[in-house]
Parts: C-alpha cells; structure tokens; sequence
C-alpha cells in the first residue's frame, strides 16, 4: 500500500470529519470531490472525471463506488477496504448504483449529507442524483465540511507544503539562466517541470502560466511560444507539487532595460503584498487581507488595473485547478488562523501601455506573521 502519512494521520482526519458529522446530525456523508477522498483516504486517481463516490457513514465504516479501472488503485493508494464497482455499459445509471449501495449500507430514510460543490459531480450526475435520493431520505448540501477541514493543515500536511514550496524554488532556478534575449518559453518551462519532477515532485493541479510580451498580463495558461526580446517581460505563474500539495509563486521577469512603468508597477506590487502579509494575521479574515490589497494599489493609482481576487488557500489538489477555498476576495469573513497555507498574489495588467507585473508566494500562517515558504526574495528579477 502506498500511502504518504501514516494510518494515525488518516485515523485523525476521519475523526474530525465524524464529529462534524455528528454537530450537523449526518447519518452519512457522501463525497465527490478527489480532494476530499484524498485527504480521507489517500486515495489517488485522474478516475473521478468519470462518476465515483465515496460514503462515509456515522460510525466511521467507509465504501467506495468506482469503476474497473480504478479499483486495483484505490486499493494500492488509499484506507479504504470496502469497494463497490458500477459497470460502464450503453445506458448505465451509476446514481442507481449508488442509490442501492446506499440501501444496503442500511441508510433508507437517513440524514445524508452530499457533497455537491465539487468538479467530481457534474450537474448532468448531480441531477440524476438528486432525482435518485429524492424519495430514499432527507438530502442536505454538504459541500463545505471537508474543504473547511482541509484549510488547516496539520504537522505532516505543513511538511508536504514545505517540500513543495522548496521544489518550487529549485523551478524558478532552473528558469533564471534561460530568462534573456533570445531564450524559449518552451525550455524555460521544459527546465521548470523537469526541476520539479528531478525532486521527486509531481504534476501540477492545473497548467503553469507563461507569457511574454503582449501576453504577459495574461493569468492564465494559453497555448502557443515565443522567444523573448531584448527588451521583454514574462510572467510565469507556477507550483511546486509534492504528494499533490501545491505551493505556488508568481512573478513577471524582464529583459533588457527596465521601464519607468514596469517600476511603477513593481513598486506597487511589492507594496501591496507587503501590506497582505501584515494583514495575513489571526483576528483578520480573507476579506481583510484582500482590502488591504485593494487599497494600498488604490493609493497607486491601480485600481482599474487589479483583479478582483488576491489569492487562495491551496493544498492537496487536483484538475482543473490548484485554487482551493477560502479565497481573498471583498467581503469573505473566513478567520486568518495558524496552520493554513495561503498564496497572495499582486497581478497589475496596464492594457493601455501593455505593461504587466505580478509578484505572489506562498505562505504558512501563524500566530503572529506569516512565514513565506520560499527561499527567494522578493527583488525585481531583471537579465
């Protein structure tokens, strides 16, 4: 069996989620996100982009509906002992499926909680879900128990973050050298990927950014490379990953001279998540940290250039993206506490001149101020 924590970590985490359970009278909660799976069990597949399910039922007794494929899988990678297989045929109903293992798990007439907010349930699953259980007992949503729980992040979890926030730092060395005039977007992130899969990381949740030129103030992946200018800019926003937790860093590198704008920019980013990190503290929330973001840009001037986010929790994730909730956003009141692992970044895009600048880590909250898991510092990367 390939599991990377130890029984007792798996053993804690199940019980948490069983006293969550046991506050919101749950006789039985059924999971859909790989994230939740994952952090329950180990559990570790690309399997849940087709329906599977995991039931964990008040006394702690835990059945997996899956397919075939996935079966020798879960056993390898996961807790889990009891697990059900649905058949992939012209005309199957997996709901149904799940439906009886529900009736034979004795939960007719249950409380059951569901966990809908989730890539693993797409809404053509979720409707015939729903018109499966509508008759067998009494439905709730529960969609936020387990990614709460997730949020914070024990002793082993933190070491997993520190693992990856360090195979992160060995990418951007890897990139340093082929950030010039002349150098590829394609070896750059071929050296990046290569650094963190050399230090035994793993694939990222979702594609590394990168982009030069006019498409570095893009934020997101886009396919298609370029060589780098002269006088260029490239934003990369990247993760290391290790047992899939992700710590991420973002930046925008230039070639050449540095515009008096691109200064702007940096001095304003830098500024701004100088001001998060001292908001990042318990007795603030995600929306605090956010404000904080807004108006120190605001006192720049950048309002219009912002986004409407600064960042996430991030963890264990897997496709489509590393984003994890709570994000910082306008008006979140989730509390700022000890042990979660949160990624701010300052994105600035001046479409109107076509400048950009970015600048994001990783950090590990604490009592007081947050420890930035990089070894990097936050200078003006100019080659």
């Amino acid at each position: 069996m390939a599991l990377h924590f130890e029984r007792s970590e798996f053993d804690a985490r199940r019980d948490r989620l069983m006293i969550e359970m046991a506050e919101k009278k749950l006789d039985a909660i059924v999971l859909f996100a790989q994230e939740s799976m994952y952090w329950l069990t180990g559990y570790d597949t690309f399997g849940f982009c087709h329906f599977q399910s995991l039931v964990l039922k008040a006394d702690g007794f835990m059945t997996l509906l899956t397919r075939s494929a996935d079966l020798r899988q879960a056993r390898h990678t996961s807790t889990i002992e009891n697990i059900v297989l649905w058949t992939d045929r012209e005309g199957s109903n997996p709901t149904l499926d799940l439906r009886n293992l529900l009736n034979d798990l004795g939960l007719l007439g249950a409380r059951i909680g569901v966990e809908y907010d989730t890539h693993g349930l797409t809404a053509f699953n979720g409707r015939r879900l729903d018109e499966q259980l509508q008759t067998f007992g009494q439905i709730v949503d529960a969609s936020g128990i387990v990614s709460r729980l997730r949020l914070f992040k024990s002793p082993a979890e933190i070491e997993k973050a520190e693992k990856a926030a360090a195979l992160g730092d060995d990418a951007l060395d890897a990139a340093l050298p082929l950030i010039k005039q002349g150098g590829d977007e394609a070896k750059i992130l071929a050296a990046m990927q290569g650094a963190i899969f050399a230090g035994g990381g793993d694939y990222p949740a979702n594609e590394f950014v990168i982009g030069s030129g006019a498409d570095a103030l893009l934020c997101r992946y886009k396919s298609g490379r370029r060589k780098l200018n002269k006088n260029d800019q490239l934003t990369l926003e990247w993760a290391g990953v290790f047992h899939h937790y992700h710590a991420p860093l973002m930046c925008t590198a230039l070639t050449g001279k540095v515009s008096k704008r691109h200064q702007e920019l940096y001095d304003a980013a830098l500024a701004a998540l100088h001001a998060v990190e001292k908001a990042m503290t318990p007795g603030n929330s995600f929306g605090d940290v956010f404000d904080a973001h807004a108006r120190s840009l605001e006192q720049h001037g950048l309002t219009r250039h912002r986004l409407n986010a600064c960042g996430y929790s991030v963890g264990a994730s897997f496709a489509p993206s590393w984003m994890d909730i709570p994000m910082f956003y306008q008006g979140n009141a989730e509390p700022i506490a000890p042990n979660m692992t949160l990624f701010a970044h300052m994105i600035i895009a001046d479409s109107e001149t076509e400048t950009a600048m970015s600048l994001g880590r990783t950090y590990l909250t604490t009592e007081a101020a947050p420890k930035s898991l990089s070894r990097h510092g936050l200078d003006l990367i100019v080659r």
